[in-house]
Parts: structure tokens; sequence; C-alpha cells
């Protein structure tokens, strides 16, 4: 016979435990550190095994889901005018459903998107595939051809640590490790 605390305790364990994560496309087990897609209807990001990811990683396919690719470079911030962009933080990106550049800020709330006039025929912009990829902006610092997953993982961070109007320290510090490791990786993916 089980005892109540022995109960307490594999419950505990069991909580503790991470979750298990799964693609979101078949099923199967994925890596902590596992890739991505786009669902270009819904706007939603989605987990992927290896093989599902490669079945949309083709950029000149028309279908419903594109992969995000891995690769980061650092890049010449856009031509931003500071009337435009009131806050120091920012990720645009192509949104081939709307056929224009979005601009999007993290923040308390995730990522408040901004309907700004923003020129699309910025040299900036030329390299960024559709959907999948951003630049992220530091104003008056650095910049970055990242993937949207990134990005949003960026957002994900700043909601858990945010304090008062600005942010605060705490989210200070986590926006510049994420840039420090978003620098340990230009060049590298594809």
């Amino acid at each position: 016979m089980t005892s109540p605390l022995n109960t307490l305790r594999r419950i505990v364990r069991a909580e503790k435990s991470p979750a298990e994560e799964r693609c979101d496309m078949c099923a199967e087990r994925v890596a902590p550190d596992h890739q991505h897609l786009v669902d270009l209807q819904s706007r939603q990001l989605m987990c992927a095994c290896r093989p599902c990811w490669l079945l949309f990683a083709d950029d000149n396919a028309h279908q419903r889901y594109r992969a995000v690719p891995d690769r980061v470079l650092a890049v010449d911030p856009p031509a931003l005018d500071d009337q435009q962009i009131p806050v120091g933080l920012v990720f645009l990106f192509r949104n081939s459903a709307r056929d224009r550049i979005v601009a999007l800020y993290p923040g308390p709330a995730g990522a408040t998107e901004s309907e700004l006039d923003i020129a699309a025929d910025d040299p900036a912009f030329a390299q960024l595939r559709p959907d999948v990829e951003a630049l992220l902006v530091r104003q008056g610092r650095d910049a970055y051809l990242a993937p949207i997953d990134a990005c949003y993982e960026l957002t994900g961070r700043l909601r858990t640590v945010w304090r008062g109007f600005d942010g605060g320290q705490e989210a200070r510090d986590a926006v510049d490790e994420f840039f420090t490791r978003l620098a340990g990786k230009v060049g590298r993916g594809k």
C-alpha cells in the first residue's frame, strides 16, 4: 500500500521533470534545441523534427508552412526614422500575406505589432527570407538578421523578467545576454 506522503513525493518529482516536446507535424519527440516551422495562415510557430523541417525548407515552394532557418548575420541597421521607432528594441520581418514589412516591439505584453510604413526596398531587407527571418535591431548599437523564432524567444524571456516602465535591470541584462549569444552565432547556419 502506498502512503499519502509517497504519493505526494511522486507527484512533486513528476512536476519537476521537464515536459517532453514533440513535433507538431508528426508527434515525434524533439530535442530541446529543435527547429521550427511557421504556419503562414495562423502566424504561429510550430516545433518540428528534422525530417518534417526538411519537408518545408525550400524557400521557393508555395506551401502553408515554411521552415525557420538558423542563420545569423550581423548587418547594418536599416535606415529607420526615430519618429517611427519609439523604443530601443524592435524586430522587423517581411509578412508575405500582407506583402509588407511588419515591426514588432518585445515587451511585458509580448510582441506588440506596429502599423508603420517602412520601405521594403531598404538594402537591409534584401537578404531577409519572408516570414521566417527578421532584422533584430537594438537602436544605436547593433542589428542582426536572425531566425524569427529567436526574436520570439527574446520576447518570451523579456515577458518573464520585465519590471516597471522600462523593464528594469534584469530585462536589460537579458537583452545584453541574448545579443552576446546571437553574436556568437554569426556566420553559422543556412
